[in-house]
């Protein structure tokens, strides 16, 4: 039999064997041989205490969790003496966090979330197999969404949740097992799969085309340019890269690719968009190629997933599925 003791130096869990003479004597006081379980407090104890920290009242705490002012005024009390710990200071009729009481709400708020969020995810879907994704707003939308029901189809036993994420954040915080990201294969602490590089072209509305008549790259100079925040030299690179110049390009400015491609849907300007994510407006006849000049950008879009969680089957499913999806862009 093998005992898992938390190493409070290094913060890593150390196993050791019970027949290794001493141990305790390396990790417990000999004066202190009480159960850790006095520091696993009941839901209900931890409750009172949350709803009370955040509401700054017994008495709002009490009618929100539908009990009386004592009972919860006990709650706390009992959490307290079993942590052996003053969580409020007691002042009249009011009551405030102590220092000690502050950090300990963040981290048991935090905590009540996550089995929340389980608990949610577990009435969903009984059978377990959940896949939390993180999706950037325009491939969600305009790409994933449109394939996902062939997914779900195909493993009945799958919950998918999606979260919208544009930049770059820690998988053990958000509580996420895998995440769409574009730019180049670079998450620290992640692997990573490449579904399709990119490629850009200078799209409008027919008007706006047959109105300035487009026939080589410098001539798209004519006309207003739309932006993008999270790309502001898109169209600098394209321009360059089409031998046209680059010198002070100005337009309207926007945060997401769906007002873009709208907005060039309008006859406003014209968006340099991602092809495959303007396939229903070309197939529609809504926007056109202002001229016929792709560009791969030299970035792509990728599946990245935190190293621990490579192997957790519903992941595992997904990223099969969404590799055969994107076999031919690659």
């Amino acid at each position: 039999m093998f005992i898992l003791l938390r190493n409070n130096k290094t913060g890593c869990t150390l196993p050791k064997s019970p027949l290794q003479g001493d141990f305790w004597q390396d990790f417990i006081p000999k004066t202190n041989m009480r159960s850790p379980r006095r520091f696993l407090p009941s839901l209900s104890l931890l409750a009172a205490f949350e709803a009370t920290a955040r509401l700054g009242s017994v008495t709002a705490a009490a009618r929100e969790l539908n009990l009386t002012q004592s009972a919860v005024s006990r709650q706390i009390a009992s959490l307290e003496a079993q942590l052996e710990v003053e969580l409020f200071h007691r002042e009249r009729q009011t009551v405030r966090l102590t220092a000690g009481g502050e950090a300990y709400a963040r981290e048991v708020r935090e905590a009540l979330k996550i089995i929340s969020s389980a608990s949610l995810s577990l009435r969903a879907n009984p059978h377990g197999g959940t896949l939390k994704l993180a999706i950037l707003p325009t491939f969600g939308t305009r790409w994933l969404a449109p394939r996902l029901p062939d997914f779900l189809r195909n493993n009945s036993g799958i919950q998918v949740n999606l979260i919208t994420r544009i930049g770059v954040f820690d998988f053990r915080s958000e509580g996420l097992d895998a995440a769409i990201h574009f730019g180049r294969p670079d998450w620290p602490g992640a692997e990573s799969a490449l579904l399709r590089p990119e490629v850009v072209i200078p799209a409008c509305a027919p008007e706006l085309r047959a109105q300035y008549g487009f026939s080589d790259p410098s001539d798209l100079r004519q006309a207003p340019l739309l932006h993008l925040t999270s790309r502001p030299d898109a169209w600098e690179n394209w321009l360059e890269a089409k031998g046209a110049p680059a010198d002070h390009v100005h337009g309207m400015l926007f945060d997401q690719f769906a007002t873009l491609a709208q907005v060039a849907r309008s006859g406003l300007g014209i968006a340099l968009l991602p092809q495959f994510l303007a396939e229903e407006e070309f197939a529609s006849g809504a926007l056109v190629p202002a001229i016929d000049a792709p560009l791969s950008t030299g970035e792509a879009y990728h599946l990245v997933w935190p190293a621990e969680r490579g192997n957790h089957p519903p992941l595992k499913a997904f990223r099969d599925w969404l590799l055969k999806e994107t076999a031919s862009y690659r």
